[in-house]
């Protein structure tokens, strides 16, 4: 579970809301509404006022790196700072057996991240955000460059998760995949939820 309180920050908020354990939030808008400033300011990456909490600790309360492990962010654009994919990933064994789930070969640990698509750094980088083991997941477009097969054996990961009760933040411009995910949907347009 995460709980939003009055969080603002420049071009954004106040904004307020709950997302228990095993549930989605779809947050949708048009482009430059807010959406990657709320997920940034969640995990406290931009400077921000108001409280996050989750069932387990308090933002304000928790330092930064624990606060991530517990809160974890793929932003919409993922990093790389290594030329191997394996160098990326502290357990590399233990989180390659996700890999066929979505449609990546366990040989991609081996990989140079310079061959990589864009399609394949973002699902890597939400396998790196799991091995966290997080209890709550900020998804920043996870699946817009992915083909439609590849979109749904993702979403069946989501899934996954959210069965194990883990809480999932998913910005998103396809309006079908909150229906697809089961999500509730909320709304930012310049920096405000609408109804």
């Amino acid at each position: 579970m995460i709980t939003v309180g009055s969080l603002r920050r420049t071009g954004l908020g106040p904004i307020s809301f709950t997302v228990g354990d095993g549930e989605c939030l779809a947050i949708t808008g048009p482009s430059g509404a807010g959406k990657s400033l709320l997920m940034r300011a969640i995990v406290d990456l931009d400077p921000n006022t108001g409280e996050v909490t989750t069932a387990q600790m308090i933002r304000s309360e928790t330092p930064a790196p624990e606060w991530r492990r517990h809160v974890a962010l793929l932003p919409s654009e993922t990093g790389w700072w290594l030329d191997e994919v394996g160098d990326h990933f502290v357990n590399s064994t233990g989180i390659a057996e996700h890999f066929p789930e979505i449609g990546l070969s366990p040989d991609a640990m081996n990989w140079s991240v310079s061959r990589l698509s864009s399609g394949e750094r973002h699902r890597l980088g939400l396998l790196r955000c799991l091995e966290k083991l997080p209890k709550v997941l900020l998804l920043d477009e996870p699946t817009a460059a992915l083909d439609a097969e590849t979109t749904e054996q993702v979403e069946a990961l989501l899934h996954g998760l959210m069965e194990q009760g883990i809480s999932i933040l998913l910005v998103t411009h396809d309006l079908s995949q909150p229906a697809r995910m089961g999500c509730n949907t909320m709304r930012i347009e310049n920096g405000q939820v609408v109804e």
